[in-house]
């Protein structure tokens, strides 16, 4: 089984027109004013899983500042779950600064969404208030036993559009500050697992953390795969795509090419996924 663990998806008002989005969401602008990048409806994205050879996508919209707009979006992933079932699972997404953050997360996880996220902090990173202010919607997801995901990138490197100012120390800090919420860190967690070498104290604060592949290819060595596997623990890697960033197939070839171990490639396409599901 293969599960692409991290695709968005939006409504068609937002597809057909994103310029009118772009004014008040300066995050959305961010990554979406260029018509380069591209937004997907449900039905197209079921429809590239059936070119792919994917079974089964977790989707989740973006994290609107407006209450309409991610209410919105959030509804557009009830009615995708609903209408494909056996191919999708929602997360609630949402900017959490926004005062409705708390009732919306509610309201998803009663019409059937099983988490939140991709959460993000583009313009902060996650310092110490943004900390403070996950605190409730993450007590939702950790008495529903529900998984968190969360934007993070590597804090070095070539800039590109939607790279925070995150830093090591705040990954570490999340971690600290949340152990009994399961967090799913985007695009390797910026590479944190790293310190599960220390032999002091960094193993048990990070053990509540999980990692997908989003955008790999773009930003690591293929050697990632198994590297990452090794450091973070074969049962923590999340194959997720980031489509329609990228197709899956540009994941599935490079971990079909650079991880000798059938075993583990089985794991990082779907078992992981499917167990920490409960699929």
């Amino acid at each position: 089984m293969i599960i692409d663990f991290h695709t968005h998806i939006f409504q068609d008002e937002i597809i057909e027109n994103r310029t009118a989005h772009l004014a008040d969401e300066p995050e959305f602008a961010l990554l979406y004013e260029s018509p380069k990048s591209t937004m997907i409806s449900a039905d197209s994205l079921v429809a590239t899983m059936d070119e792919e050879g994917v079974d089964k996508s977790v989707i989740f919209g973006f994290p609107w500042r407006d209450e309409s707009r991610y209410r919105g979006n959030n509804d557009a992933v009830i009615d995708a779950v609903k209408r494909y079932p056996d191919r999708l699972i929602g997360m609630a997404c949402f900017d959490l600064n926004s005062k409705g953050a708390v009732a919306e997360t509610k309201r998803c996880f009663k019409e059937g969404l099983k988490g939140v996220g991709e959460l993000a902090f583009y313009k902060s990173g996650i310092d110490d208030a943004a900390l403070d202010v996950m605190a409730p919607v993450m007590d939702l997801c950790r008495e529903a036993d529900f998984p968190v995901i969360i934007h993070t990138n590597e804090p070095v490197g070539h800039y590109y559009p939607g790279k925070t100012p995150i830093t090591l120390s705040q990954i570490y800090n999340l971690a600290a500050r949340y152990p009994d919420n399961r967090i799913v860190l985007c695009h390797w967690g910026g590479g944190i697992f790293f310190f599960n070498l220390l032999k002091k104290q960094a193993k048990e604060t990070l053990k509540n953390l999980w990692f997908d592949t989003a955008a790999s290819p773009y930003l690591f060595d293929p050697s990632i795969y198994e590297k990452g596997a090794d450091l973070a623990g074969e049962d923590r890697i999340l194959f997720g795509s980031d489509y329609p960033l990228l197709k899956p197939s540009r994941y599935i070839k490079e971990i079909e090419n650079n991880v000798a171990d059938t075993r583990l490639k089985n794991k990082i396409l779907g078992e992981n996924a499917a167990a920490f599901l409960g699929l």
